[in-house]
């Protein structure tokens, strides 16, 4: 069993930056793709970005590119997502999610992963 537990959600201003962290335990050697995944009140989950087994592909969506950045530190067993230039429209709870299998790169969907966290809150106000 795999647990994924996020921190470093916040309250910021439009512009500033937000460090979200991913600490999994439990059988992390079944990690493979992570993945951010964030949803606003009202709206459905979206995907933010995604990591490959290996750490050396990364995937995002056209909305924050440029703007976050994914990685991965196997010695801490912790996915991290470097958020900048913070907008209102990144308002929302962000789930950091992992796949127990490989698979082609990137996945997107949830129904590509197995383990979630709870969510960390991030809003950023104007």
């Amino acid at each position: 069993q795999v647990q994924l537990v996020e921190s470093g959600g916040g309250g910021v201003q439009a512009g500033g930056s937000l460090r979200l962290s991913c600490a999994a335990s439990g059988r992390t050697f079944s990690m493979y793709t992570m993945g951010w995944f964030r949803q606003a009140p009202g709206k459905e989950r979206e995907f933010v970005a995604c990591i490959s087994w290996s750490g050396f592909s990364t995937y995002y969506t056209d909305s924050v590119k440029g703007r976050f950045t994914i990685s991965r530190d196997y010695a801490k067993n912790t996915v991290y997502l470097q958020m900048n230039s913070l907008k209102p429209e990144d308002t929302a709870v962000y789930y950091c999610a992992g796949r127990s299998s490989s698979s082609r790169f990137p996945t997107t969907t949830a129904n590509q992963y197995d383990y979630w966290g709870r969510g960390t809150q991030a809003t950023v106000s104007s």
